[in-house]
């Protein structure tokens, strides 16, 4: 039996079928922004890219934590 997935990474599949782009680009774009901050980061997602405010703050936790 595997384990499920927890975190913010159990958001990733809702994400990828949700907006139309693999979780690794999400990811890429965050570290491409000249901003650093989680907040500003999610607020970034949310009015640039129209995510909702879960899948935004769940990729931008997963990729500060890296």
């Amino acid at each position: 039996m595997t384990d499920a997935v927890k975190g913010p990474a159990s958001y990733f599949p809702a994400i990828e079928n949700k907006y139309g782009r693999p979780v690794a680009e999400w990811k890429d774009l965050i570290r491409s922004s000249p901003l650093t901050r989680h907040m500003e980061l999610v607020n970034w997602l949310k009015a640039e890219h129209g995510l909702g405010h879960g899948h935004a703050d769940a990729l931008v936790a997963h990729t500060l934590a890296e």
